[in-house]
């Protein structure tokens, strides 16, 4: 794979507060250049949501309403994120998820594309054990000691998603075929073939 032919990326995490339609309490965005994640360019902020958060979620994520007590709330850090995401492709595990949350929060928002390691994984990793993001990093024994920070945080889990495209995008000859097993259906940047058109 040459990772020279790829457009700028953006990895993607975000988490959420666990309402039904659920707002972002913390968002990571970290650029991979070059088949490499680049944390000292990384953008996180964490948010305070109209809704609380649930102690379900809490258990999950770690993050508590006193955590984000004095958090900005998406009116005032919105702006930002938007123009950290710009049209920029994003990756994420399991995309959709933080496609349509970000999506929520920022209806006029449109990445050039959408990849999905989780998607890329269950093509690329067919005997791996499970399709978490916990799972696929013991089964490729991607180290990750020099990650900083902590598991279901936003930066944290960026880097990990990150370091899991690198490993698959490996396996593949090309980003063309990359995109074409990695774009969920219906979402920006899926491929289109000559003969689609309807005349």
């Amino acid at each position: 794979m040459d990772f020279g032919t790829w457009p700028r990326l953006l990895i993607v995490d975000v988490e959420g507060n666990g309402a039904t339609r659920p707002e972002a309490v913390e968002v990571a965005l970290l650029p991979f250049v070059d088949g490499q994640p680049v944390p000292r360019s990384a953008f996180a902020t964490l948010i305070q949501p109209v809704t609380p958060i649930s102690r379900v979620v809490t258990r999950i994520h770690g993050l508590t309403n006193d955590d984000v007590a004095h958090a900005p709330h998406w009116d005032e850090v919105g702006p930002q994120v938007a123009a950290q995401l710009g049209t920029e492709w994003i990756a994420a595990h399991n995309a959709t998820t933080e496609y349509s949350v970000l999506r929520r929060h920022l209806p006029h928002w449109e990445p050039a594309g959408v990849l999905d390691t989780l998607r890329l994984a269950r093509r690329a990793l067919p005997t791996a054990d499970g399709y978490s993001l916990d799972a696929l990093l013991q089964h490729t024994g991607i180290d990750t000691s020099d990650v900083e920070g902590h598991r279901h945080r936003a930066a944290f889990d960026a880097h990990l998603t990150a370091l899991l495209l690198r490993e698959i995008a490996s396996t593949y000859p090309s980003w063309d075929a990359l995109i074409a097993d990695g774009v969920p259906p219906g979402k920006p940047g899926t491929p289109t073939h000559e003969g689609d058109t309807l005349w």
